[in-house]
């Protein structure tokens, strides 16, 4: 008996699976479509070469007090000596905290990637969901990032279509 109910819901389940509607997209094609992502992208990579120069530069500085403090410390006093040892460790943490404070997480760049490149992710979501709400899908699969997709058959992909609802032109 209770194999039979099994068997039964087994059968069931199959078949609902088989009537769910679903489809594939890629957002990493769909973001590289558009301009305005593109346009995002190289800003935030200019603001990321800024900062890293200003980091470089604080460093070449520091490496320049070093090597002076190297070739000097023999013949400083001992409170001087003591000063430029605090001096080098000082601006030794500064670059630290720059770093962290540009390129850690949460840091500037975070900030300004999530400034400048949510509301295009949020766009693509909102005509994604428009989309699946209006063509009645169950799912929809990002083949993009995280899940790994082995085969997809090429028309589920409803990439260009997405794409096509914003009006960006292929």
């Amino acid at each position: 008996m209770k194999k039979l109910v099994s068997l039964c819901l087994f059968i069931l389940l199959g078949f609902s699976a088989i009537s769910q509607k679903y489809a594939i997209i890629d957002t990493r094609y769909i973001l590289d479509k558009m301009p305005e992502y593109g346009a995002a992208e190289k800003r935030i990579e200019q603001v990321s070469q800024q900062w890293q120069k200003e980091i470089d530069e604080k460093q070449t500085q520091l490496d320049r007090m070093y090597k002076n403090f190297e070739a000097e410390k023999f013949i400083l006093p001992p409170d001087l000596l003591k000063k430029r040892e605090d001096e080098l460790f000082f601006l030794e943490k500064e670059i630290r905290d720059l770093q962290k404070k540009r390129f850690g997480y949460e840091g500037d760049l975070f900030k300004e990637r999530q400034k400048l490149v949510k509301p295009i992710q949020d766009k693509v979501y909102n005509a994604v969901q428009k989309m699946a709400v209006s063509r009645g899908y169950d799912f929809i699969l990002d083949k993009s990032e995280g899940i790994t997709v082995i085969f997809a058959d090429p028309k589920l992909d409803k990439s260009d279509e997405i794409l096509k609802s914003m009006g960006i032109k292929l």
